[in-house]
């Protein structure tokens, strides 16, 4: 518990370089996975890869990966409704990164390779840094547990209680083994 009290107050700290512009609030028209919006999904993922790099014994470049984690999923339409000339999961990384570009002009190599990294390995290139491949994982993890909640909440939160929770215990510590795994066999920089 005190592990996220303090993850809360630096990702309050460390986000507000995006957070503060209000470029961000683009994303609340938008739906995402379930009912979630891609802001709340942009949110989510920051703090659980934020969690993640606090618990991993590994050095990580928080503010970096917060930054990155926040602009993930910023392309900018309702991909439910607006089909891309490509398939979204394949195509909306790089519309991400272009949107991120051209509003925030900082954007550094490392939140640029989280952004375009974060849907492997559908998209067949790996990360090329620690921090991208756990906002990856994060991605995902955060996904999982969206579409879970709306399928709780679609078919009833008594349907299947005791499966839920037992997901969502065990979702966190399989991501943390895949990403010590994948830390100890990818060549980083």
């Amino acid at each position: 518990m005190k592990l996220r009290i303090k993850r809360d107050k630096l990702f309050e700290r460390l986000s507000s370089s995006v957070l503060d512009t209000g470029l961000l609030d683009q994303l609340k028209a938008y739906k995402q996975h379930g009912s979630s919006t891609c802001y709340d999904h942009s949110i989510s993922v920051a703090k659980a890869a934020l969690y993640m790099a606090m618990f991993l014994p590994f050095r990580f470049k928080h503010e970096q990966l917060v930054r990155g984690a926040l602009l993930h999923d910023y392309f900018l339409y309702d991909w439910h409704v607006t089909r891309p000339e490509k398939l979204h999961g394949f195509s909306h990384p790089f519309t991400a990164l272009t949107n991120a570009k051209r509003d925030f002009s900082d954007i550094t190599p490392l939140e640029e390779n989280i952004i375009k990294r974060h849907m492997f390995p559908l998209t067949p290139v790996p990360p090329r840094y620690r921090e991208s491949l756990l906002v990856s994982l994060a991605d995902k993890y955060c996904a999982t547990k969206e579409v879970f909640v709306a399928i709780r909440n679609k078919i009833g939160s008594t349907a299947f209680p005791r499966y839920s929770r037992a997901v969502a215990r065990a979702l966190p510590h399989t991501l943390a083994y895949l990403f010590a795994m994948t830390i100890a066999f990818l060549p980083w920089t």
